[in-house]
């Protein structure tokens, strides 16, 4: 039988309750815990339901103030958030290659004003991909959110006002509502994953539950089910539940949590309210800030394979540089009787104004604030997405064929392709051909033209049947492979060993599959890239000869690469470009 008890005015279980959702999430991106992410979604309930009964609270008893609920939440994050991506840009300046410091440098930016979710909705948009474990404040995407939802949340309680309070429920409801519908429609994953309007249901719900109880809790005897329910769904990964079932599974199992006394169970207040998980959850917000920033730079610059030593002594790290950031970062600047809101201000000021500034001007400069010859940059030449632009410029050879004796090659496909139209151009045949591009062909209007009209074709990495669907004549066509340099160039720039420029690596998983599969679909027509390059250890090289970068993101060619690859097909090229022209 439930009873409501009267909630204390701080609750342990609650720091036991972030003590395991942060853990969840060290061992998730650690790599062990399939479903740790789901502890993200833990932290947002619990701050739902914390700052609605707060705001609550305070507006019933008529001393509700937007401007100290504001400089609260600022004592609370900015401080740590500040730091953070203050440091992650200073290690970044000394350790990163251009295109990877830019990107920090727009992270540093997005954190610092509430938007790294937003930003990373625009950019990779897939959490998933693995070029994001080398991103030190990839995890801030969640702070966004949380922030998002503090900035606008308290306008709701100030238009009310403390003579319209019982409208709150009913509003606070349908909000509620409307964004779970929304998270369960047909929007992208990416934005129902990143985007604040299909997450507010995980705070608001916490709210409205807050708002019911009004510093109540529900006493009974079944809380631990809850509790051991929730960690099971955070361990493991239940395959008969879909991805959207899990995640409303665990902010329900969280919300029961919350308005349950752990007083009826001594199982509950076993595991929530113990000492150790309790003090684990006081500093659970420098944990989580901390962790990603280490895991990145341990992959960037030490080590490319983490074992299991690696990640316990990062783990170590974390903890020691967590309980020391929360004793001199965290904890200060709560303490209005040691910070005052003037100074407190102030010096957050100051840090945002440098810190932006400084991301700011590295943005600009793309990255590049030395001379790196590996990529053939210099600070002179610094601008804004060199390479990528290198590969861009393809885009301007999307034109029909002119009327010459030149041969006309036809080259289709993504961004692989246009790094073999930059092989082809670096080529000794370059003044030879007249070259086309199509990035989509099943919706270029004059495909068909220039397919009839080339002597040759090349096809990045299509399926057989697309070719049959588009009627290509397979008596022209080439197929250009896959290829990989690694995972992420940086482990490769930091390494200093005296054969710092005969490094190899293993190709990203699922590479070398792939290009062995497609081999034995197109036979002699395939361009096997890293049948020219690998070795009998199955590696790859990561420099060319002459010691400049094969390519920056270990996917794509620099102009150092092209040259490269340009050089180690010539003889083919020129077998196919004469035959191309002898039988045209």
């Amino acid at each position: 039988m439930a009873t409501f008890v009267h909630v204390r005015s701080y609750r342990d279980d609650i720091d036991g309750l972030r003590a395991i959702a942060v853990l969840a999430v060290i061992a998730f991106h650690f790599g062990y815990l399939p479903n740790g992410f789901l502890g993200v979604d833990v932290f947002f309930v619990i701050s739902g339901f914390l700052i609605t009964g707060i705001i609550y609270s305070e507006l019933i008893e008529d001393r509700f103030s937007m401007t100290n609920f504001y400089l609260r939440r600022i004592r609370r994050i900015i401080p740590l958030a500040l730091f953070i991506s203050v440091v992650s840009l200073v290690i970044g300046m000394g350790t990163m290659l251009p295109d990877d410091l830019e990107n920090l440098a727009q992270s540093v930016v997005a954190t610092n004003l509430f938007g790294n979710n937003i930003l990373q909705a625009i950019t990779t948009k897939n959490y998933w991909d693995v070029v994001n474990e080398y991103k030190p404040l990839m995890h801030t995407w969640s702070l966004g959110i949380e922030e998002q939802y503090y900035l606008v949340y308290p306008l709701l309680f100030l238009v009310i006002g403390k003579n319209r309070c019982a409208w709150l429920l009913p509003i606070l409801s349908v909000l509620t509502i409307s964004s779970l519908a929304l998270y369960l429609s047909a929007y992208s994953e990416y934005e129902k994953f990143y985007l604040i309007q299909f997450r507010f249901y995980e705070l608001s719900i916490g709210g409205v539950a807050a708002i019911v109880l009004n510093n109540k809790r529900l006493s009974h005897e079944y809380s631990w089910v809850a509790i051991l329910s929730l960690i099971s769904m955070l361990c493991f990964d239940f395959d008969l539940l879909s991805n959207d079932a899990t995640l409303l599974i665990t902010v329900l199992l969280t919300l029961w949590i919350l308005v349950s006394s752990t007083n009826s169970s001594k199982l509950s207040s076993l595991i929530l309210e113990n000492k150790l998980l309790v003090y684990v959850g006081t500093i659970s917000f420098s944990l989580y800030m901390w962790h990603q920033v280490l895991l990145s730079y341990a992959r960037y610059i030490f080590f490319q394979e983490l074992h299991a030593i690696h990640l316990l002594s990062i783990f170590i790290l974390t903890v020691i540089l967590s309980v020391f950031s929360y004793c001199l970062v965290e904890q200060p600047f709560r303490n209005k009787n040691r910070v005052s809101n003037g100074n407190l201000l102030l010096a957050l000021g100051i840090v945002f104004i440098i810190g932006n500034s400084s991301a700011f001007y590295i943005y600009l400069k793309g990255g590049v604030l030395k001379d790196i010859p590996e990529l053939g940059i210099s600070v002179a030449q610094a601008e804004r997405n060199i390479h990528a632009k290198y590969n861009a410029n393809i885009y301007g050879y999307d034109n029909n064929f002119k009327n010459n004796d030149q041969v006309k090659v036809l080259v289709i496909g993504n961004s692989f392709a246009r790094d073999w139209v930059n092989v082809l151009l670096e080529s000794k045949h370059r003044e030879f051909l007249d070259v086309s591009y199509v990035e989509d062909p099943f919706s270029h209007k004059d495909l068909r033209k220039r397919a009839n009209e080339a002597d040759v074709i090349f096809y990045s990495t299509p399926e057989r049947q697309h070719i049959h669907q588009l009627k290509i004549d397979e008596s022209k066509l080439f197929i250009v492979g896959t290829k990989n340099y690694g995972v992420n160039s940086g482990i490769f720039y930091n390494y200093s060993g005296d054969d710092y420029y005969k490094q190899r690596t293993f190709m990203e998983k699922g590479y070398m599959a792939s290009n062995e599969a497609m081999k034995v679909v197109w036979k002699n027509r395939y361009i096997d890239y890293i049948g020219k390059v690998i070795d009998e250890t199955g590696m790859v090289p990561v420099f060319t000869p002459s010691g400049q970068f094969i390519s920056q993101d270990c996917r794509h060619f620099t102009k150092a690469g092209a040259l490269y690859f340009a050089h180690l097909f010539e003889n083919e090229l020129a077998f196919i470009l004469h035959n191309s022209k002898s039988n045209s």
